[in-house]
C-alpha cells in the first residue's frame, strides 16, 4: 500500500511514553513531518495487533522496550498537497506506554529522540493534537506524573 498519495487511509499507532516528568519525542526522517518533533510510532503492518505494532515501532524508532499499555484515542492525520489532493492520510491508534529500558538511540527512520520535561513540550513546536495526546497520558497516568 502506498503512503503517499494513498488510496486509503494508512493504519498507525503513536506512543506516549511517561518516564516521572519527562516524555519521550522523536525527530522524524520522513515525510509527512520530517524534520518536525513528535510521538514516536509509524505503520501497522498486514496481520499485525496495534499493541505489537507500538511496541515494535519503539523498539525500531529508539531502542526502547515498552509495556504498551491503555489506548488515549483515534485521530485522523490527513495532509494536503498544493493542488488540494490527499497527499497522506493516517489513521493513528494512540497507546500510553511505560519504559522497560532507559537507553536510546535514533533510528534511520529518526533524526533524533530525546526525552523532553513535560515543562518545555511548548518549545519543541508540537502540533496541538500531540500537546493535546500528551495531556491526555498525563491524566491517565495520574499524579506521579510531573
Amino acid at each position: 500500500m502506498r503512503r503517499e498519495y494513498p488510496e486509503q487511509p494508512v493504519a498507525g499507532v503513536r506512543i506516549v511514553i511517561l518516564d516521572g516528568d519527562k516524555v519521550l519525542l522523536v525527530q522524524r526522517g520522513n515525510p509527512p513531518g520530517r524534520y518536525a518533533w513528535s510521538l514516536p510510532g509509524g505503520v501497522v503492518e498486514l496481520g499485525e495487533r496495534l499493541t505489537d505494532a507500538a511496541g515494535r515501532e519503539i523498539r525500531e524508532e529508539t531502542g526502547l522496550d515498552v509495556a504498551v499499555g491503555d489506548c488515549l484515542g483515534v485521530v485522523d492525520s490527513i495532509t494536503h498537497d498544493e493542488e488540494g489532493r490527499i497527499q497522506f492520510h493516517y489513521i493513528l491508534v494512540d497507546f500510553l506506554a511505560e519504559p522497560i529500558s532507559r537507553e536510546i538511540k535514533a533510528s534511520s527512520d529518526v533524526l533524533d529522540v530525546r526525552w523532553v520535561d513535560l515543562d518545555n513540550l511548548g518549545t519543541m513546536g508540537l502540533s496541538r493534537g500531540v500537546l493535546k495526546t500528551v495531556e491526555l497520558a498525563r491524566l491517565k497516568k495520574g499524579p506521579s506524573v510531573g
